[in-house]
């Protein structure tokens, strides 16, 4: 036992592990001899998630592949865990629809466009931690989004997800009867979260209601689609309610995010950059260059935060 240390610390250290590990809402899994993760292409009878990923304790999700392999390395290097211009294997080679990433405690996996994409993803990550025998977890998402009354550039750490008509709330049809659930997320990681916005003072960062929903044309009120059959009135209109609604940013992810983390008992957070103000327009016209810099911003800001709870900053 290390010096200092006394058994009783130590058992309600051991206790409080014990409390924060993952949550498993079906018991049917209980029941199954192997576990496959189809969409990671890893199951529990082929791997050892253990050994693979036991000392798991953050998990960053987002977008695209490639966003995800840029944030291991990036955090990697800040880590002081990888040498420069090391690769790192795509843990999911074996399929093509998610890429997953692990440098030390750290884990990064893409997770697609949309509910329906990441949801999949999510099942898949939250039985792979409880295999692993994880505790302690925080997930993630970082990516990107539409800004309401905000400048391009600013970040958003989501207070609450609300769906189109401004509720906490995600709505899913399950055997053919509507669930309500709710799409809170951590106070105090947002929190935590802002401060770590404030030590690196590089760019404006807001906590404010994060708007989801199913579709990136009309479902948010863009004029540019091929359909579109409301006028720019009704447009600014909805617009505007969103922000009078508390709401500062618009994806198409976090409802689903924040449902299912909070079933599974893990701190999460959304952390997106916005793009445009919406407010102003509906096409991302930035060029190249300022948009890559703009989505290096929840990088570095969960990069920093994962640093803070390291004890390397």
């Amino acid at each position: 036992m290390a010096p200092g240390i006394t058994a009783e610390k130590k058992t309600e250290d051991e206790q409080s592990s014990k409390d924060n590990l993952i949550h498993l809402s079906n018991p049917h899994l209980e029941k199954m001899k192997d576990d496959i993760l189809y969409h990671f292409a890893l199951g529990t009878s082929t791997h050892d998630f253990p050994a693979l990923f036991g000392d798991v304790k953050f998990v960053c999700v987002g977008g695209s592949a490639s966003r995800m392999k840029a944030f291991i390395t990036y955090i990697a290097e800040e880590l002081g865990l990888g040498s420069v211009g090391a690769d790192y294997p795509n843990i999911c080679a074996g399929t093509d629809r998610y890429a997953m990433y692990k440098v030390g405690p750290v884990l990064s996996v893409s997770h697609g466009m949309g509910i329906p994409s990441i949801a999949i993803m999510l099942h898949e990550l939250i039985k792979l931690l409880y295999h692993s025998k994880c505790s302690n977890v925080t997930i993630i998402r970082i990516g990107t989004s539409g800004g309401i009354g905000l400048e391009p550039g600013s970040v958003v750490i989501t207070s609450q997800s609300v769906d189109a008509t401004f509720k906490p709330q995600f709505e899913q049809v399950i055997l053919g009867k509507t669930v309500i659930r709710s799409t809170n997320l951590d106070d105090q990681l947002a929190k935590e979260l802002m401060q770590c916005s404030k030590e690196i003072h590089q760019f404006n960062t807001v906590i404010g209601n994060t708007m989801c929903t199913l579709d990136f044309y009309e479902g948010q009120a863009r004029l540019d689609g091929a359909i579109c059959l409301y006028t720019e009135e009704e447009k600014m209109q909805y617009l505007k309610a969103a922000y009078d609604a508390g709401v500062r940013n618009i994806e198409m992810e976090s409802s689903v995010f924040a449902a299912i983390c909070n079933l599974s008992g893990v701190r999460a957070a959304v952390v997106c950059v916005t793009l445009l103000n919406r407010l102003e327009g509906d096409q991302i016209s930035s060029s190249h260059d300022v948009l890559v810099e703009y989505q290096q911003r929840p990088l570095k800001l969960v990069g920093h935060f994962i640093k803070k709870c390291l004890g390397k900053v």
